[in-house]
């Protein structure tokens, strides 16, 4: 066992990722992430690991693929400007179906933005920013602990349903110090792939099977086959045919969304008899469980709906709590994304209500509850607010 000690969270995360068995990790320094490869940096060589720092997150991605594809358990991190950079790569990772872990520090932008600041205007990105459709798997800590538990989560879902993962968290999160055991750096073994067939000609890369997940052989195991960007077949290369077209774009998505009950998490808190429902996450949901209690201190009902994977996102979590709410208050570091998600999952059983803060700084809990009330208050005595944002507790 580990000692309870005073841990960072970008320190947190890299301390998991070699627990999960990380052995490379290529990156660029960009705050508010950059601790993370300073950790990654002296943590690598203990258990013969390789650190890379790349000249740009364009080549640190590049990296990170051709070492899992060697068999490494690998992972890079930055911020806004660099995911960016990264999101060519996540497609390609995307569609040849190669593990990694990619981890967002998010920053307020956009552009330079303000580097020190905590945001959380990559939500989207983190789904949709590369181009084409692709599957996507979002996992969004909102503690030093939970940082830990879900960067090792990363991997495993990684190699799973082998696709990249990323692992989303703002300024706050990544910096803020909290108290937890940190265990040993006993990791969790080299990668498990599978043995390469006898006989190795026999291998088709892509030959999903009914798992819809294919097996991969790591390169120099014993078979010879081929990666590319383009639309491929089952043994790897490019092909035009619709049907195969279709077919693998289609299997890239049900092999997620088959097994949504693996993937999707969320946290309830005081929701059984609650009228309003506060859905935040990340830093924002430590707020906004504040504002619940305080508003339960005034007599109202309201409760929390905090997801720990952003995407695959939620639907059916946010479509239970609508059935049995009168509102919902949507509470971002952005001028509203998740909102959207939320309203659409809703189908217009509850009011949506956004509450936005773009100033650099964390939402307050006062901010979460000057949004909360005007929810609480009968239909009859209020006027409707569906629709409307509201910041620093007035609608607009």
């Amino acid at each position: 066992m580990g000692r309870m000690q005073l841990v960072r969270g970008n320190v947190a995360c890299a301390h998991a990722a070699i627990v999960a068995g990380c052995r490379f990790y290529a990156g660029y320094p960009i705050t508010p992430s950059s601790e993370i490869a300073e950790e990654m940096a002296a943590l690598l060589p203990k258990v013969g690991g390789v650190f890379v720092q790349m000249e740009d997150e364009i080549a640190s991605l590049a990296a990170c693929i051709g070492a899992s594809i060697g068999g490494m358990r690998a992972m890079t991190a930055t911020s806004g400007p660099g995911f960016s950079l990264m999101q060519e790569h996540l497609g390609f990772a995307a569609l040849a179906e190669i593990p990694c872990v990619v981890v967002d520090v998010m920053r307020l932008g956009p552009s330079t933005g303000l580097p020190t600041a905590p945001s959380q205007g990559d939500a989207y990105q983190a789904r949709w920013g590369t181009h084409g459709d692709h599957p996507s798997i979002v996992l969004a800590p909102a503690s030093v602990r939970e940082v830990y538990d879900l960067t090792v989560r990363a991997f495993q879902l990684s190699d799973r349903f082998r696709t990249p993962v990323i692992l989303l968290y703002d300024e706050v999160v990544g910096h803020m110090v909290e108290q937890m055991e940190l265990p040993p750096l006993e990791g969790m073994g080299p990668v498990w792939r599978e043995e390469p067939p006898r006989p190795p000609g026999e291998y088709l890369p892509y030959n999903a099977g009914e798992e819809g997940v294919p097996p991969l052989v790591s390169f120099g195991r014993g078979v010879r086959y081929h990666i590319t960007g383009l639309i491929h077949d089952e043994s790897g290369f490019p092909t035009q045919d619709p049907e195969k077209v279709s077919s693998l774009l289609r299997r890239l998505h049900e092999k997620i969304h088959r097994n949504l009950h693996e993937i999707v998490s969320v946290e309830s808190f005081l929701l059984e008899d609650a009228e309003v429902a506060v859905f935040a996450y990340g830093i924002v949901a430590r707020a906004a469980r504040e504002a619940v209690r305080r508003a339960r201190a005034m007599g109202m009902r309201v409760g929390l709906l905090r997801p720990r994977v952003l995407w695959p996102f939620p639907e059916e979590a946010v479509r239970e709590v609508a059935r049995r709410v009168r509102g919902i208050v949507v509470a971002e570091m952005n001028l509203g994304q998740m909102v959207y998600e939320v309203e659409r999952a809703a189908g217009g059983r509850a009011e949506v209500v956004g509450c936005f803060q773009v100033d650099g700084r964390p939402i307050p809990p006062e901010t979460i509850l000057d949004a909360v009330i005007p929810l609480c208050t009968p239909p009859s005595g209020r006027s409707s607010l569906k629709g409307q944002e509201v910041q620093g507790g007035e609608s607009r």
